[in-house]
């Protein structure tokens, strides 16, 4: 099978001829790689790495330095913190942490999708041709955290309601739209698309079941629904220990679960495949918390074994990747020995 072949028979869990591959890696963390290989070139990386999938996304409008922090077309505020390999980003209360009214929600400077640039799209959907293709970077619910502040979003479910239902509607009605124009730009030719929104701690659910059935479940499902639509599949991303939301993801049409991450003998990757494995597909896995950045390769190798056997059965789905993007702790020795270890497994 070619690359994009592959990807798509294990979303549609169909048996590909081997576990497909993915790669995502903070840019501190590239720059360790491309200083081990002594070049910059990310497409020949990933060709190197042998990886099934990439990424594409639209020209936002530019970040604006306010001083004190850094302001997106959203609102997120937040700060670039300087590493050995580079920055990282440090996120804040953003700019609708201090509303007190509807009002003020409803007069922010929302964007709109015509702010947007897809020139671009057309001659990257033809250069990566032969992979699986992951568009954007839809969140309706971690990023509005982000512009609202955390802790009043939470606080809003319970005592200002309408406040989430507006926010989560304007990023679920906007990426719609976004995502829609983006397909249409691409003629058809994006697989995936991203949504996000982390739902849980390691420990357990950010909130109620009831939360979630009230005021997220149902623009994930608006979104999925327009998604199916348009002919392409989608990518739910969700930390932590998320097992609790599965079943309702995967009844809201969510066709991929990313990013498996083992927090509790719940999540282990057996477990999931037995329980969930034969709905819908599986997406990361690889740990990025103790086993990437501290284990030793043989160590990387053997959790990569480990999750291929307990995909690599019929009729179950799964894409090998670390379980979120790779830290600049993650030593270049580590990051190749993933990428082996699944080499060996499909060879």
């Amino acid at each position: 099978m070619k690359s994009r072949e592959r990807v798509l028979a294990a979303i549609k869990r169909e048996n590909p001829d081997r576990i497909p591959s993915d790669f995502r890696a903070e840019e501190p963390t590239l720059a360790r790689l491309y200083a081990y290989y002594g070049h910059n070139d990310r497409d020949k990386l990933l060709c190197d790495l042998n990886v099934d999938m990439r990424y594409i996304n639209c020209i936002e409008p530019a970040e604006k330095d306010c001083g004190a922090y850094i302001e997106n077309f959203w609102g997120e505020r937040y700060v670039y913190k300087k590493t050995d390999w580079g920055f990282y980003r440090e996120t804040m209360a953003g700019a609708l942490s201090s509303a007190t009214t509807l009002r003020e929600l409803e007069e922010f400077n929302w964007p709109r999708v015509d702010m947007m640039n897809y020139d671009r799209i057309p001659e990257l959907c033809a250069k990566y041709d032969e992979y699986g293709i992951l568009y954007g970077f839809a969140d309706i619910f971690t990023r509005p955290a982000i512009v609202r502040g955390m802790e009043e979003m939470l606080v809003d479910f319970y005592e200002n309601p309408e406040f989430s239902h507006f926010l989560i509607s304007k990023f679920t009605d906007f990426y719609i739209e976004e995502y829609t124009r983006a397909f249409k730009e691409s003629g058809g030719r994006i697989d995936m698309f991203l949504i996000m929104g982390d739902l849980a701690t390691q420990l357990g659910p950010f909130f109620s079941m009831a939360i979630y059935d009230e005021f997220i479940g149902p623009y994930i499902k608006k979104m999925n629904d327009r998604l199916h639509e348009l002919g392409a599949y989608s990518m739910f991303h969700t930390c932590g220990c998320s097992h609790f939301f599965y079943d309702r993801l995967i009844d809201c049409g969510v066709d991929i679960i990313d990013p498996m991450q083992r927090t509790s003998p719940e999540m282990h990757p057996e477990v999931l495949a037995e329980k969930y494995g034969e709905r819908v597909c599986f997406h990361g896995g690889i740990d990025v918390q103790t086993t990437l950045p501290f284990g030793s390769p043989e160590e990387v190798k053997e959790e990569v074994r480990r999750y291929i056997k307990a995909f690599r059965k019929d009729k179950l789905g799964y894409i090998c990747t670390s379980a979120h993007y790779m830290q600049h702790d993650t030593p270049p020795e580590n990051v190749i020995a993933l990428y082996e270890a699944i080499s060996e497994q499909n060879g």
